[in-house]
């Protein structure tokens, strides 16, 4: 016998699905908040639908449950974990003195930088204000649907903002970033003669964690220099995807040069 139908949890699947889609259709930046959306539609449709079907089928509904409970229980045990990292490692350690700090770029749309990069442009000119004697290197090419390359326009905005030029080198081809960090090194190596021994990285916040792993990779001691996330919104979406952008990393980083 088939348990009786409850229209609330199905009412709840219905507003996740329209919030799923307005996040992934109608505004810009929060995909990985439509596709949690999602995740949790799954979830709420598989555990409704086996309540209902557990008086007919007990022994494979129960069984199906306790798997599927088991295998979420250890997912947001592991997302717990990796998230708490991320936190951690978003504050960065800014009063370490550095001789060069990589600002890592992002998007730039027709209408200029976007949000999080207006915050990177803001937190590079405090820092360097605060830092007279520090190099700046602008990191980051340009995609298909940018207008200009983020290194440029982190650039002009800087010196819009009055930080002086030559304070600043242009790393423009970094298209991840490995290689804003890589294609850094080597122009600090041309520019100075000497590969640095440690590097300041200036990114969002949530950013910090998985650019230190890039760091270690590149063979240099990381400095974390946040970037404060001006919209609450976002700095959640990109919190919750950084999860996701680490353990892609682990699994299919894939070898460097």
């Amino acid at each position: 016998m088939i348990k009786k139908f409850r229209p609330l949890p199905w009412l709840l699947c219905a507003l996740l699905a329209a919030a799923a889609f307005c996040l992934r259709f109608l505004l810009a930046g929060y995909s990985f908040s439509a596709l949690v959306c999602c995740c949790l539609i799954g979830i709420i449709a598989f555990y409704e639908t086996t309540r209902m079907l557990l008086d007919q089928f007990p022994r494979g509904m129960k069984t199906l449950r306790l798997i599927v409970t088991a295998c979420l229980g250890a997912g947001i045990l592991v997302v717990g974990i990796t998230e708490a990292i991320i936190i951690r490692a978003s504050f960065g350690s800014p009063a370490e003195p550095v001789d060069y700090v990589v600002v890592l770029g992002a998007k730039v749309r027709s209408t200029g930088p976007s949000a999080s990069l207006w915050d990177r442009i803001y937190a590079a000119r405090d820092y360097m204000e605060a830092h007279p004697d520090v190099i700046a290197i602008v990191s980051g090419g340009k995609g298909e649907d940018e207008p200009i390359t983020e290194a440029e326009s982190m650039f002009d905005n800087l010196v819009a903002l009055g930080v002086d030029p030559g304070r600043i080198w242009v790393e423009d081809k970094a298209t991840s970033t490995w290689e804003n960090l890589h294609y850094c090194l080597n122009l600090i190596e041309a520019q100075t003669g000497e590969r640095p021994r440690k590097l300041g990285v200036l990114s969002s916040e949530y950013h910090l964690f998985r650019a230190s792993l890039f760091a270690k990779r590149c063979g240099v001691e990381f400095v974390g220099i946040p970037a404060h996330t001006s919209r609450p919104s976002q700095m959640i979406n990109h919190f919750m995807r950084e999860v996701a952008g680490v353990w892609h990393y682990l699994l299919l980083g894939g070898q460097y040069d």
